[in-house]
């Protein structure tokens, strides 16, 4: 039998529970009309966040600043920080929502307590860049990282930029240390051994993007020796071919892994907590146009969905000295010029390993053999760290390169890691975009916001030891809406979002209900108490998060509110 909701009975049933079949009509003359539909989760708002890690003179994170203590520029403008928060690392509790259920005392009591997830880690290892030897190492370092366990409220998952051997969101010790164990270099992208000549994307960028005459002469040289070729003129060709071999190679490497990275991020922003992504990478070029776009999105995206990158480069101290066959085949000369590439490559794919980890406010981690104190690095978050929001005065939809300055004021000796820049959207975003955004926003957020008086209860009964039905209950205040006057009637929508995830943080389901209000003055003045959605799932037994969002379209006012409900 369904239990009733004694509390609700102030109104009437017909016009509180927006679920049964009398509210939903879309008649015009309706007051409360509903419409049903899975949520859609979209991250696009006009305005841009930027994460902030200030730390000391002895590299700890600093942790009473404000939001006067911050100056932020865009393209040189100093600009009003609209919106200023503080990620403290820590647990955040999910309180019980207040329920009544058909299972017994006894059932009750012997289900485990619910432990919300608060924390999520996800380590990409970068089996498509990485040597044999560098990737042991860092499996071997990353093992004994894991075997250290996790925290209750944390949850790691393991990721590769070949997609091969994953391993999603879990507690499981043993299930992440077994998925390390299974990475294995990708030669895909990546040739084994030596090449003649042996060039990189970098030096092969130089001979065929940048017309370098000298990067093409020193690899004919090389040609020349390894080819055992007579003349100059005869390798040059050779070397033009396989830079431009290598060139093709690389780009297509850089972009899959830029496409991984991008969907590392789209996962976590779907995890309700801390996120934090950590790339464990020897480096790799990203200097094209699409490359440096697909990084300005990266940036973007993981601000948005407030993911720090740390990045930790498993090559750790880098030497570009020649073994011994080598050096005798090469004059002093062509050594210098072959080493002066190498290094100047290592650099370059270094670059973007500093850019991700300072651009989100992370740690890199570099030139370094102790990958053992890496891995402790790069998998802790800072104590403390700051996103600061702003619209931009002047933002033209061109897709233009806004670059960010971050400052503290009165403050000295201080590091700063923020945001390096972003690129504006290339068309004006519009209403319905702006609220699915807001919507995501909150919904894989812990923050509970107030803007709206709202209550969450639950409701849920066994149909069968398998299964059980959940209802949750959202009870709205009406009176801090802004209503929209129009031919006599109180006009206004809203967004009422239900959302589960499992005990790892997984999204399990969810249900936009769409509430369309058309109230008289009389109806309005009469629902004092507000309304009651109700959204049903069918669920199996087990521990859930509940997220409660309801966005209002005339005031574009919010509320969130978080639960938890165990289901023997």
């Amino acid at each position: 039998m369904r239990p009733e909701v004694s509390c609700l009975r102030c109104v009437p049933l017909a016009i509180l529970l927006l679920g049964f079949s009398a509210a939903r009509g879309q008649d015009s003359s309706a007051e409360l009309t509903q419409k049903d539909s899975a949520p859609t989760f979209q991250s696009k708002v006009n305005v841009v966040l930027v994460p902030v890690v200030v730390r000391d003179s002895h590299g700890r994170a600093i942790p009473d600043l404000t939001k006067d203590d911050f100056q932020l520029f865009d393209k040189g403008k100093l600009q009003t920080i609209a919106s200023f928060s503080i990620q403290k690392r820590g647990t955040i509790t999910v309180p019980a929502a207040s329920s009544s259920s058909t299972v017994t005392a006894a059932e009750a009591a012997a289900a485990p307590q619910v432990v919300a997830p608060d924390r999520y880690v996800a380590y990409l290892f970068d089996d498509l860049n990485v040597t044999a030897g560098d990737l042991m190492n860092a499996k071997k370092a990353a093992t004994a990282h894991m075997a250290k366990g996790l925290a209750a409220s944390n949850r790691a998952a393991i990721y590769t930029t070949s997609g091969r051997n994953s391993l999603d969101f879990t507690d499981d010790k043993q299930k992440l240390e077994d998925a390390i164990a299974k990475i294995q270099m990708q030669t895909l992208y990546q040739h084994v051994g030596r090449e003649c000549p042996d060039l990189t994307y970098y030096w092969a960028d130089l001979v065929v993007n940048k017309n370098d005459q000298q990067a093409l002469n020193v690899a004919a040289q090389e040609a020349m020796v390894c080819m055992n070729l007579p003349t100059l003129a005869m390798a040059q060709p050779m070397a033009q071919a396989a830079a431009q071999r290598e060139l093709s190679v690389g780009e297509q490497g850089t972009r899959v892994t830029l496409s991984v990275l991008k969907n590392a991020i789209r996962r976590m922003s779907a995890m309700p907590g801390q996120r934090l992504l950590v790339l464990a990478s020897p480096g790799f070029l990203a200097q094209t146009s699409e490359a440096i776009n697909d990084k300005a999105d990266i940036l973007d995206a993981a601000a948005r969905a407030n993911v720090m990158i740390n990045t930790l480069n498993v090559r750790g101290l880098f030497t570009t000295n020649m073994d011994a066959s080598q050096e005798g085949a090469y004059s002093p000369a062509m050594q210098q010029y072959i080493s002066q590439y190498f290094s100047a490559s290592a650099t370059a794919t270094e670059d973007v390993l500093a850019e991700l980890a300072e651009g989100t406010g992370g740690t890199f981690f570099h030139n370094n053999n102790d990958l053992n104190e890496g891995f402790a690095r790069v998998g802790a978050a800072p104590e403390v760290s700051y996103v600061l929001g702003f619209s931009p005065l002047v933002l033209k939809p061109d897709g233009s390169f806004h670059r960010l300055k971050v400052s503290v004021v009165n403050r000295k000796d201080m590091q700063i890691q923020a945001r390096r820049g972003y690129y504006a959207l290339k068309h004006a975003s519009n209403a319905e975009e702006d609220a699915k955004a807001d919507i995501h926003d909150a919904i894989f957020s812990r923050e509970e916001m107030h803007d709206i008086p709202l209550d969450l209860q639950t409701q849920f009964f066994k149909t069968d030891a398998t299964s059980a039905k959940l209802t949750i209950l959202a009870k709205v205040d009406l009176r801090r809406l802004r209503f929209k006057k129009l031919d006599g009637r109180n006009n206004d929508e809203l967004a009422v979002v239900s959302v589960l995830f499992d005990r790892n943080g997984n999204y399990v389901t969810g249900m936009t209900k769409t509430v369309t209000m058309k109230l008289r003055d009389e109806t309005l003045a009469r629902l004092t108490s507000g309304i009651t959605v109700k959204t049903s799932f069918d669920v199996k037994p087990g521990a859930y998060v509940v997220r409660l969002v309801v966005r209002d379209a005339e005031g574009q006012a919010m509320a969130a509110q978080n639960g938890a409900v165990e289901i023997p």
